[in-house]
């Protein structure tokens, strides 16, 4: 198919290398800066234009990959009909792009990309479509880019979206919050990464609740309290370290 990509960052660059590696072909990259958007269409090998001039791409499927926030600012530049315009957010309506062309939809990569990556990741698809005749369009597109695709409308993106920043950003956080600690105490945050790796591990086979290991699970109060004296010096985290041990322990 022919692919117009509609931004320049993150997951704009992830699946412009991704769609080409499957055989299709990007025939455009549309950026709000003229300068990144030549900059990864030199790399796609294709021609390159402000946003609002995107529409002369002659692509079966514009690739609407923004910041949230600039998704409606998108939808009132552009006017593509007949081709395929979606959208790559998972908490924005796919009716933002009702007034882009007849047809639309999403296309949410359920997955954290970076550009900088050396392997693109497995990547779960969750698609939507106007219409039953563009769901199928998406649908076939979205197999041949990912063996993990599922239909799912705008309450149930968000519910997944939701969890998404809960399993990820949060959990990144705790990770930052740690390396801190860690400098702070004078210990080697790197000793810590295989116990993050097995415990990721664990919830590919298991339940999260059923393999939640730790002093709060056991309620061992001696253990805690000795954690407790020794992040007086770190407030915020001991808070955190508080609020998360009472939902272990209560949850």
């Amino acid at each position: 198919m022919r692919i117009a990509l509609v931004g320049t960052g993150n997951i704009a660059t992830t699946l412009g290398r991704l769609i080409q590696s499957k055989g299709h072909h990007i025939v455009h990259v549309a950026g709000h800066t003229l300068q990144h958007a030549q900059e990864l269409a030199v790399e796609m090998g294709c021609s390159y234009s402000e946003i609002k001039d995107a529409h002369n791409a002659e692509a079966d499927i514009y690739i609407i990959a923004v910041s949230d926030y600039a998704i409606q600012e998108v939808a009132n530049q552009l006017h593509i009909n007949p081709a395929i315009a979606v959208h790559t957010a998972g908490a924005e309506s796919i009716h933002i792009l009702k007034n882009i062309s007849s047809r639309y939809g999403v296309l949410y990569p359920l997955q954290s990309l970076r550009k900088e990556i050396n392997q693109i990741p497995e990547i779960p698809f969750l698609i939507d479509g106007n219409t039953m005749e563009s769901l199928v369009v998406l649908k076939n597109f979205a197999d041949s880019l990912s063996n993990n695709v599922t239909k799912a409308g705008d309450e149930e993106r968000l519910r997944l979206h939701t969890a998404a920043v809960i399993v990820s950003n949060f959990t990144n956080h705790l990770y930052d919050i740690a390396e801190s600690f860690c400098k702070g105490e004078q210990v080697d945050f790197n000793l810590l990464k295989p116990l993050i790796m097995e415990t990721a591990k664990r919830i590919t086979v298991d339940s999260p609740h059923d393999v939640q290991t730790g002093p709060a699970i056991r309620k061992d109060v001696i253990t805690m309290d000795k954690h407790l004296r020794l992040l007086s010096a770190y407030p915020k985290i001991r808070t955190l370290y508080l609020r998360i041990t009472d939902s272990i322990m209560n949850p």
